[in-house]
């Protein structure tokens, strides 16, 4: 009997042990660049999150289509143990809340100046809800591509103004010339299954946003009825380079509540 009762305890104490190790489990933090951007956008706040003991992914976006580059986020989510928070930037927005529909280790969506659509919405439409938005001066020439559609770029002497006014000129220039076109096609691709609807969301934009007018970024968190919104004063479309400190504090508030 004894034998029985130090046996029963002694599996109750590892069960209550791997319980509360699941429960201190941090989620991986997958982060997805937007348009004109790359994955070194998220520099600033990589270390951050490391520093506070999480794993960072910047996963691949190939900005050519809403489906087609949610598809590929979401299958490295489907592969990660544990869960997951899923953090947008730009047109990175989309994605994020593409790849995470049906995707249920996916525990917070966080929306760095990015785009959160409804089924149906397109980050075209959506730019162009609210004034304030000067892109559309700022893109060079489309560039033609050999399998139909076109890519888009900001011309790297427009780039500073328009994409990182706060960021100082000597990293906005390596900005410029390291950017990544996105398709036509792609700001214009409707959404089809946003996961806002259904899962957690947090925002944080700054106020000289001139790519994504602060207001329908206002308007998108409203609508998400946002855990919490940060909206950075002067802060110019990429809030994560400029303020990494903000931007790493939220993605962390989004991780840590249940």
């Amino acid at each position: 009997m004894n034998r029985l009762i130090a046996g029963g305890l002694a599996f109750a104490t590892a069960l209550l042990g791997n319980t509360a190790e699941a429960q201190t489990t941090k989620p991986t933090i997958v982060l997805v660049h937007g348009a004109f951007a790359d994955s070194s956008s998220w520099n600033g706040v990589t270390p951050l999150l490391q520093r506070d003991g999480y794993t960072v992914i910047a996963a691949p976006n190939a900005l050519r289509g809403v489906r087609t580059d949610a598809a590929i986020v979401a299958d490295l989510v489907r592969s990660i143990d544990g869960p997951v928070v899923l953090v947008g930037h730009s047109y990175g927005g989309s994605v994020i809340s593409e790849a995470a529909h049906g995707r249920p280790n996916v525990k917070a969506l966080v929306f760095v100046s990015a785009f959160a659509p409804d089924a149906g919405e397109t980050a075209l439409a959506l730019t162009g809800k609210f004034p304030g938005s000067t892109l559309s001066t700022a893109l060079a020439p489309p560039v033609d591509l050999t399998g139909g559609g076109k890519d888009l770029y900001i011309l790297q002497a427009k780039f500073h103004d328009q994409f990182a006014a706060d960021v100082p000129a000597a990293a906005a220039r390596l900005m410029a010339v390291g950017q990544r076109p996105v398709t036509q096609a792609a700001l214009a691709e409707p959404s089809t299954a946003p996961a806002w609807k259904g899962t957690p969301s947090w925002f944080i934009y700054g106020d000289k946003d001139k790519n994504i007018p602060p207001a329908a970024m206002a308007f998108m968190a409203e609508r998400a009825h946002a855990k919490q919104t940060v909206v950075v004063k002067g802060a110019s479309h990429v809030v994560m380079v400029s303020h990494p400190a903000e931007v790493a504090t939220l993605i962390e508030r989004a991780a840590t509540t249940h």
